[in-house]
């Protein structure tokens, strides 16, 4: 099956709207402006007989595809054998005005029954608003084509990595995760102030706050789950938490067996890096039958608690119903509690370490390039 073409004289094997529901065609060709209202040869004669595109539909929308239709005059309809599509990423007025802008991308389809698909991993990206507007055309003899005037622009987003993406992810993360060392506390580091007000204003309790935008740009969690990010890595040759944190000099710990155990689910959430050689992972606890649990359910892998790459929960040996616990070594785990936890549960002391604010991910950037972290759609 042939495939649309960028109209750049730009061709690559991976086709940017691979999967159409009909034959697309590649034809690398340049094509007319935004603002133009001719034909390629200069006739306008023929370009007022092509129908315009009215009524444009945008559905079954993914992180990296998307569905469009449209309606069309019967005039001279039998004459389009081509339709022009222009897309381009929604201009954002905070954005760096001397950052490089993104090349639009004008894709070239045979004139087939619609709806059709438009998928491409290299153009599209997660959570990113783009706008697009369409022409008809009638390819010429001389190889020139007919044009119609633009279609009105419409506006869409993409939406978030669907779970198929996720396991992909989690597949990535696995490979990289190392051997499970033992551990026994999670712990939250954050400056005096943030317990003082726990203490005084939330009665004694930490809440939750909606996951920042850190990781992953195309996560369903970014920005929607509400949870209480902790630690648990340990220092292998100590087996204790390290004593340095990016986040605060006073840390509330907590025996793991509180909030990790047989009544609570674990999810996978995310697999990122910050252009450094430190990878992180981002795994979802969740009371079952919670709010957060019942969020997680319908977006996240599910891990099984006592047989996973990266947190485990299983019974002691002892045969006296404790519960051991074990992280990962080579990934730094981001651990989301979904519910409020009370201070009593734990106890909160002072570090002795220092704060190193060059390792905080608060709202951290995953980088695009990094081969072990990415999968194939947009990042």
């Amino acid at each position: 099956m042939e495939v649309p073409g960028l109209a750049h004289n730009i061709t690559s094997p991976l086709s940017p709207c691979e999967g159409m529901i009909k034959d697309l065609s590649l034809d690398a060709i340049q094509l007319c402006e935004r603002d133009g209202s001719k034909s390629q040869d200069g006739s306008s004669s023929e370009m007022e007989e092509l129908p315009v595109p009215q009524n444009i539909k945008i559905s079954n929308i993914t992180c990296d595809s998307f569905k469009i239709c449209w309606d069309m005059e019967p005039r001279n309809k039998e004459r389009i054998t081509h339709y022009f599509i222009d897309l381009n990423k929604k201009e954002n007025k905070n954005s760096n005005k001397f950052k490089h802008k993104d090349v639009p991308t004008k894709l070239v389809a045979k004139a087939v029954p619609l709806p059709m698909t438009v998928r491409g991993h290299w153009f599209l990206s997660p959570r990113t608003e783009y706008t697009v507007a369409v022409q008809t055309a009638s390819k010429q003899t001389d190889g020139d084509y007919a044009i119609s005037e633009w279609s009105e622009i419409i506006e869409f987003c993409t939406a978030d990595y669907s779970t198929v993406h996720l396991n992909q992810l989690l597949e990535k993360a696995e490979v990289i995760a190392g051997r499970m060392l033992r551990f026994s506390v999670f712990y939250r580091n954050q400056n005096k102030e943030y317990f003082d007000h726990a203490k005084e204003a939330q009665d004694n309790r930490m809440l939750q706050s909606v996951k920042d935008n850190s990781g992953s740009h195309g996560s369903p969690i970014s920005g929607k789950l509400e949870g209480i990010f902790f630690s648990c890595n340990t220092e292998f040759n100590t087996g204790k938490p390290p004593q340095d944190s990016p986040y605060g000099r006073h840390r509330f710990e907590v025996r793991a067996d509180t909030l990790f155990n047989p009544d609570t689910n674990l999810y996978f959430g995310d697999f990122y890096c910050m252009y450094t050689a430190y990878h992180y992972v981002i795994l979802v606890l969740a009371p079952k039958g919670s709010m957060g649990d019942e969020f997680c359910k319908q977006r996240l892998p599910a891990l099984d608690i006592t047989n996973n790459r990266f947190l485990t929960c299983k019974k002691g040996e002892e045969g006296d119903g404790s519960l051991v616990f074990h992280h990962a070594q080579d990934v730094i785990l981001e651990v989301i509690y979904t519910e409020p936890v009370d201070l009593a549960l734990g106890s909160v002391a002072e570090i002795s370490g220092h704060q190193l604010m060059s390792m905080s991910t608060v709202n951290a950037k995953k980088d695009p390039s990094c081969k072990i972290c990415n999968i194939s759609v947009g990042r």
